[in-house]
Parts: structure tokens; C-alpha cells; sequence
């Protein structure tokens, strides 16, 4: 079976070797598609949209330092965003890709915030997934918490009874197939045999010397002012409030919002609301 993507590797700027997935063609016409996830995940998380995009445009998913099959740092003091932005302009540079629309998750949507306000030009759109401006104190906590709380799994069926015990309120609805495909897109196995978060637990050291105060990213934000943005919500987040969301729109009042029923922090990207709010807002990239 031919897969649906090329697994490609390059260095960072202090020689660091970080993974990414290119999916479709490169040579495509249209404006590719940059994917980043949320602080404790990986490019896995967007195999399905990646793979439906792919048919008509480029798009690349890559893994943070840390993260995945990218190596890890062996100073934790770069797990921060200033090192992430620069990992991310660097594979725009050795990819050949000038501008993008990049979709981030979580994490990856104060990236794309901080991109917007250091090098605009290489954005044609932003989609920011469940994260925006400011974030409520309890679902800043709660991601700091869950980030270093997930220890090693006996097994796959362990690893589903833990992650629907910790987020079953932002994900209702989901049945058995949808926590095993969870569980195998944030755990690896270990030499042991066990299941533990596919990440370096060092990218939680960081995140401890922060407070307990959220960051404030109205700065960030408002660098999008002159970049199309769509920004979706999940119903229940914890993360992005019905209060800030509204408030985002009456500072860009062409931002495109879209409310994402039954769902907390994040929305997969597979549920029909979200796939036709890509589509539409890919559509209006020219």
C-alpha cells in the first residue's frame, strides 16, 4: 500500500533533527497547508484532514522538538515558543515554501499568532483551533496538569479508561474507536512494553516556571489583523471562553468564527462543522 505521505527529517537551526509529514504535491498550484498541533501532541493528529486536503494542495505536519519521531533537546529551556517559531520558519525555508495557511491546534495557534507578528508575509491564512487571545486561569492549569500527569499505560485499554477518564467533558460523544485512535496517536511503546505519551516529559519544565497565570496574547492577536482567520471553538472549551471568542470578533471584524458543537478543548478537525468551515475559508485563499 503506497501511503498517503512522504516522512522527510531536517536539521534546526542548532542541528537539532526534527520530523515532518508532506502530504500531496508540491508542486500544486495552491497555497499549502502548514499544520501544528497542541503542546503535548504530534503530526499524527492530522492524518485524516491531511490526507483529504492532499488531494487538491501540499501539506506538511510537523513534529515539535520533543515531540514524535523529532529528536528531543537536550536542554529543556528550549521547549518555548521563540524555539518553536524558528523551527517552523526553518522547515518553510528548506521545503521551498514562501507562504502558507497554517492551521494550529492549541499551541499551534499562539505560533501562528507569533509568526503573524514577526514575519507576516510568509502567512496567506490562519485557521486557530480552540485558542485565542486569552485563555481562563482553570484550563490553563488543567493543560499544565494534564502535560506532566499521564504516567505509563499497561495497555492500550488502560490508556483509553485514563484519557476518557481525564476528557471525556470536552468529548461526549466519542465511542470506543474514537479513544483508541487517540490513544495511538499520543502514546508510544516503550522498551518496557508499556504505553507512555509520545513526548520528552521535559516539555513540561517550562510551562512550571510560568505562574499560574495565562499568558495574554491580545498583542499577538491583533497581528492578524491584515490576515484572513478563521477560529473555531469547541462548545465546552475550557480553554477558549464564549467571552474572549466574542471579543476576538469585535477586535477583527472579519475574523471568521465557527462554534463547534460537543466539543471541548480541541476539536479533532474531522467533525462535518469543522471540515466545511476549512473548506469554505481554503476556498477564499487566493
Amino acid at each position: 500500500m503506497i501511503p498517503s505521505f512522504r516522512e522527510a527529517r531536517f536539521s534546526a537551526q542548532d542541528g537539532l533533527s526534527l520530523y515532518y509529514r508532506d502530504y500531496g504535491d508540491a508542486l500544486s498550484d495552491r497555497t499549502p497547508v502548514l499544520c501544528l498541533a497542541g503542546i503535548g501532541r504530534n503530526s499524527k493528529d492530522f492524518h485524516a484532514i491531511a490526507s483529504r486536503l492532499s488531494d487538491s494542495r501540499r501539506v506538511l505536519a510537523m513534529d515539535y522538538r520533543g515531540r514524535g519521531r523529532s529528536a528531543w533537546d537536550p536542554n529543556p529551556d528550549n521547549y518555548q515558543p521563540r524555539t518553536y517559531v524558528s523551527d517552523v520558519l526553518h522547515l518553510l525555508t528548506v521545503t521551498g515554501v514562501e507562504k502558507v495557511v497554517l492551521l494550529g491546534t492549541s499551541l499551534g495557534g499562539i505560533l501562528a499568532m507569533l509568526i503573524a507578528s514577526v514575519q507576516p508575509t510568509a502567512l496567506a491564512g490562519v485557521v486557530l483551533n480552540d485558542i485565542g487571545a486569552e485563555m481562563p486561569a482553570a484550563g490553563f492549569k488543567r493543560i499544565r496538569t494534564y502535560v506532566a500527569k499521564i504516567g505509563p499505560q499497561r495497555d492500550v485499554e488502560e490508556a483509553v479508561n485514563t484519557l476518557r477518564g481525564m476528557f471525556s467533558v470536552a468529548f461526549p460523544d466519542f465511542g470506543a474507536a474514537d479513544w483508541r485512535q487517540t490513544v495511538e496517536s499520543m502514546f508510544r511503546r516503550a522498551d518496557d512494553g508499556t504505553l507512555v505519551l509520545d513526548y520528552d516529559p521535559a516539555i513540561s519544565k517550562p510551562l512550571a516556571g510560568q505562574g499560574d497565570e495565562p499568558p495574554k496574547l491580545w498583542r499577538y492577536f491583533g497581528a492578524l489583523r491584515n490576515i484572513p482567520t478563521l477560529a473555531l471553538r469547541g462548545a465546552l472549551s475550557d480553554v477558549l471562553s464564549a467571552e474572549t471568542f466574542a471579543e476576538m470578533g469585535r477586535e477583527k471584524p472579519d475574523l471568521v468564527r465557527v462554534e463547534i458543537p460537543n466539543r471541548g478543548h480541541t476539536p479533532t478537525l474531522d467533525e462535518p462543522v469543522c471540515r466545511s468551515a476549512i473548506d469554505a475559508f481554503l476556498a477564499s485563499i487566493p
